[in-house]
């Protein structure tokens, strides 16, 4: 007799902490965002929502919040341009559900954020990284992709225009004492007391009354939901230049500079 294969297990995993719901980033070794952490992560935002949270942390780590897209296993689906586009599709339906949630997010960040991992955290509404020699940015130039004008606009929300053309045009990745400088990051605390913080912070900004600061935050966020609609990612583009030669050299460069 036959049986179905077990249930794999959740890449996110949910922590309750009264009011407030930590989704933790949970596939090791660095939290690199397939399409099943991706999925997860939007089940867990809305499983968080329909459970009465009133805010939310995204946590990952430990010392790399996520690494951003599985390189690899995107340069494993070869020329499957739809099977490609799904997993990217997945990737920008979580950045969404961030930019969506209808209760605040925090990003607590005990580590590195580069690429994808940075998308994320620019998506929240705070963001709280962790001191010390970690680095965030978007580093898409760096392997010949293009930062997608959406993606581009949430980066120019928080640290600004000339910055955000600096940062991004090099690809750059950044120190945490100098994302805080730059406003890239909102505050910098011991690696151990990241999700703390993260949650104190809430707890603080839910002490308001509640209808005045929700409707508050969407007025202040709808140019944000805006950036992450399909027209202002232009998702096609984006892979048209992932299949661009140089762009696949520079990728299975990456690859193999991560597995020295």
């Amino acid at each position: 007799m036959s049986t179905s294969p077990a249930n794999p297990p959740c890449l996110v995993e949910s922590r309750r902490h009264g009011d407030i719901v930590e989704l933790h980033l949970a596939r090791a070794p660095v939290n690199a965002l397939d399409p099943a952490l991706c999925g997860d992560l939007c089940d867990a935002i809305a499983d968080a929502v329909a459970q009465q949270a009133r805010g939310i942390v995204l946590s990952g780590g430990p010392k790399v919040f996520s690494a951003g897209l599985d390189v690899p296993h995107l340069l494993s689906l070869g020329d499957d341009r739809a099977a490609l586009k799904a997993a990217w599709e997945r990737f920008f339906a979580a950045a969404r559900a961030l930019v969506e949630c209808p209760v605040p997010v925090v990003a607590a960040i005990a580590g590195h954020a580069p690429a994808g991992g940075c998308v994320l955290a620019l998506c929240c509404d705070y963001r709280v990284m962790a001191s010390g020699p970690y680095r965030i940015g978007l580093n898409e130039t760096q392997v010949g992709l293009v930062a997608p004008e959406g993606i581009q606009r949430l980066m120019r929300r928080v640290v600004g225009p000339y910055r955000a053309e600096r940062l991004l045009v090099a690809g750059e990745m950044i120190e945490a004492e100098q994302a805080l400088a730059f406003g890239l990051v909102d505050e910098l605390v011991g690696i151990d007391e990241v999700a703390q913080r993260a949650r104190s912070w809430l707890e603080h900004l839910l002490r308001l009354p509640s209808e005045a600061m929700l409707r508050t935050r969407t007025i202040a966020r709808a140019d944000m939901v805006v950036a992450m609609q399909p027209e202002l990612i232009q998702l096609d583009h984006f892979i048209d230049a992932w299949y661009d030669a140089g762009t696949q050299q520079a990728l299975h460069a990456l690859v193999a500079s991560l597995r020295k």
